[in-house]
């Protein structure tokens, strides 16, 4: 053993040296996670941050892409703080020679001579700065660049370099000071973003203007010595101040917020089915719409390409600082009022039931159990499916359900993605209630079921992600023939205050569109269908409290139509024009028809009803169409009016009574009637 030579010992030497430095790289790796701990940047369809979210511990840290990133900054930050860092292997003995050599003869640190990949450890692994540390920094920058590129290890330093405060990355304080990506960056701004990682906190813009500009001026001088700026160029910065700290994108709140909980792990950059565009015209008109409401009102929308199922813009709420506008309320459960009543004479049509052109009754009536009523009180007796569709009659809807079947229904909504969540207190019979609103939809739900409308009444699922392909298979929540009948009947539903109708204003946007209005004005509804795009309006309190008066109509419908006004000045032509249509003739015996004739008629009680009545001292608001005002009759005695001046008879009892009306010309409309009381 003893006589082995020399070379042979040191090979041993080596080669255990060797195998123990391999041995501690394996198990003591250079701690990167941080650089892959990053915010997460929700993008619209086109590429443009909507909204970033901070890392767990409140730090702006954006992953750094050099694709991304100016490249005359790149190439001024190598200039400035690592020359040969393509040549060297993580450490540039030159460098350390040449700081050793400058700190000598200053007698103190000028500088230390490390390397970009040197910053990168002392970055992932800070220490004091001794002696010691210099030397693992040094073991470390060796480690780096044999495990990374030197473009991946480029892109980890400028995703963790500090730049004061809660900033890390170039992204975020590009953002932060210049409100942008650094994709196109001034020399000054690029000299700035070199200087600050030196002493982020000494250079902060917005702490320290005065030592941010004049660290910016030294950048530019030494740029300006290797070619990279021009020799005047500190001189002009000087009179430039300092740029202040800019709040990060914050817009489609909600919306992003959604996306980053539904991504994967690791998905930092999400690029959204939203569009920019539309989302801050959305964003713009909820909150107009707010400013013109009481203080605690709140407003939720979304906007829908009907085709692709693309959610283009959505708002969960009006403003954060009202009650509630930290709550999605697009993701909440509300009663939808008569918003479901298009799917249930849709369904009616689909199974032979019943036409647009039907005449059903609006007559008080019971249905084991449930006896809905008139949302004014007021019945108009014999009506078309249309007519009743469009002025959102509550009998013939629930007439309509029952024999659609209430199940069913609510089994069809489930299927088609609308899952209706009825009271746990409700009654076995009170399933016909959901014509009415008596269970619970989210505003995204009634987004599908509106949707469907507008495709031929095959129901899928909103898309969120631009890269998330359109579902191909649906459920057909209605057949393609009824839904067009429903479509156009919606589009001669009478239009908001202060909006002719698309039939008689050339240009007006012609909606489908249909309202709702909860029990006890809880809630208020507009959902539509118009050209390229499904539209859903919810405006209420967060908390359920009622607005006393307030309507769909009031209170949502005009918002949906400036959402669709809105929608033509961005993108010309994606709103329906009635122009683009056929005409639709009115049916026979309709309302329509009646009006052109000059003598009254009787719409409630209509001639030859039975009328049930709960009990004596129950009152009916009595109703006519009529071209003026009329005096009302009950078996030749006047009717009194309430305080509202409408006709309110109250019969003595039951039995037979004549109802007649009498216009200012002396034309009279006559009505045989039977009252009947009991269950």
């Amino acid at each position: 053993m003893l006589g082995l030579p020399r070379i042979y010992w040191a090979g041993v030497i080596a080669l255990t040296l060797f195998a123990a430095v391999l041995a501690a790289d394996h198990a003591l790796p250079p701690p990167v996670e941080a650089g892959h701990v990053v915010s997460t940047v929700v993008r619209d369809r086109d590429g443009q941050v909507l909204r970033a979210f901070p890392v767990a511990d409140g730090r702006w840290r954006l992953e750094a892409d050099l694709d991304g990133i100016d490249p005359n900054f790149v190439e001024a930050l190598l200039a400035y703080e690592d020359a040969r860092f393509y040549q060297h292997s993580g450490v540039d003995p030159l460098a350390l020679v040449r700081a050793a050599r400058d700190s000598a003869l200053a007698g103190r640190i000028v500088s230390g001579g490390s390397t970009l990949t040197m910053q990168l450890a002392r970055l992932i692994e800070p220490r004091e700065r001794t002696v010691g540390a210099k030397v693992i920094q040094i073991l470390r920058a060796w480690q780096l660049e044999l495990r990374y590129s030197k473009r991946e290890i480029l892109e980890l330093y400028l995703t963790l370099a500090p730049y004061g405060g809660n900033l890390e990355g170039v992204r975020a304080a590009s953002w932060a000071y210049f409100g942008r990506e650094p994709d196109a960056l001034t020399i000054e701004q690029i000299a700035l973003l070199i200087a600050l990682p030196q002493s982020p906190e000494a250079r902060r813009p917005d702490r320290r203007p005065d030592n941010a500009v004049l660290a910016r001026g030294r950048v530019l001088d030494r740029l300006a010595e290797v070619g990279l700026a021009r020799a005047d160029a500190s001189a002009d910065a000087a009179f430039d101040p300092a740029p202040g700290r800019q709040d990060f994108p914050a817009d489609a709140w909600h919306a992003a917020d959604a996306l980053r909980r539904a991504a994967g792990p690791g998905e930092a950059d999400i690029v959204s089915t939203l569009d920019s565009h539309l989302q801050t015209m959305l964003q713009d008109e909820l909150a107009l719409a707010a400013r013109e409401t009481g203080p605690d009102v709140q407003f939720a929308a979304m906007l829908v390409e009907t085709q692709t199922r693309a959610v283009r813009a959505m708002a969960g709420s009006a403003s954060r600082a009202r009650p509630g506008g930290w709550i999605d309320l697009t993701d909440r459960p509300r009663s939808p009022g008569s918003t479901l009543k298009p799917f249930i004479y849709g369904m009616a049509f689909d199974d032979g039931l019943a036409a647009g052109g039907t005449r059903i009754s609006d007559l008080p009536r019971r249905f084991a159990g449930y006896r809905p009523d008139n949302f004014d009180r007021r019945f108009r007796g014999d009506v078309t499916i249309a007519e009743a569709l469009q002025h959102s009659l509550n009998v013939p809807a629930v007439t309509a359900l029952d024999g659609v079947g209430a199940r069913r229904f609510n089994a069809a909504l489930t299927f088609a993605g609308a899952h209706p969540e009825r009271p746990r207190t409700a009654g076995a019979d009170s399933g016909l209630a959901v014509a009415l609103g008596g269970a619970g939809l989210t505003l995204r739900q009634l987004a599908v079921l509106y949707a469907a409308l507008g495709d031929e009444g095959v129901a899928r699922p909103l898309r969120w992600r631009e890269d998330d392909p359109a579902a191909e298979d649906g459920y057909a929540v209605l057949g393609a023939e009824s839904a067009a009948e429903v479509l156009d009947i919606l589009r001669r539903a009478p239009h908001p205050g202060g909006r002719m109708p698309a039939s008689l204003a050339r240009g007006a946007p012609d909606i489908a569109f249909k309202t709702g209005t909860s029990y006890g004005f809880r809630d208020a509804w507009a959902a539509g269908v118009t050209g390229r795009y499904t539209l859903v309006v919810w405006t209420g309190r967060a908390d359920g409290a009622p607005r006393e008066g307030i309507t769909g109509r009031d209170g949502a419908l005009p918002l949906l139509f400036r959402l669709a006004d809105g929608l033509e000045r961005i993108e010309p032509g994606s709103v329906s024009r009635a122009e683009d249509r056929a005409p639709v003739q009115d049916v026979p015996g309709t309302m329509a028809q009646y009006r052109t004739d000059p003598a009254p008629h009787i719409l409630f009680p209509p001639d030859g009803a039975e009328v049930w009545s709960e009990g004596e001292g129950r009152g009916f608001v009595l109703a006519a169409q009529a071209s003026g005002a009329l005096d009302w009759y009950a078996d030749g005695e006047p009717v009194d009016r309430n305080a509202l001046g409408e006709p309110v008879w109250v019969p003595p009892g039951p039995g037979f009574y004549a109802v007649t009306a009498v216009d200012e010309s002396g034309r009279m409309a006559q009505s045989r009637v039977r009252i009947r009381t009991g269950g």
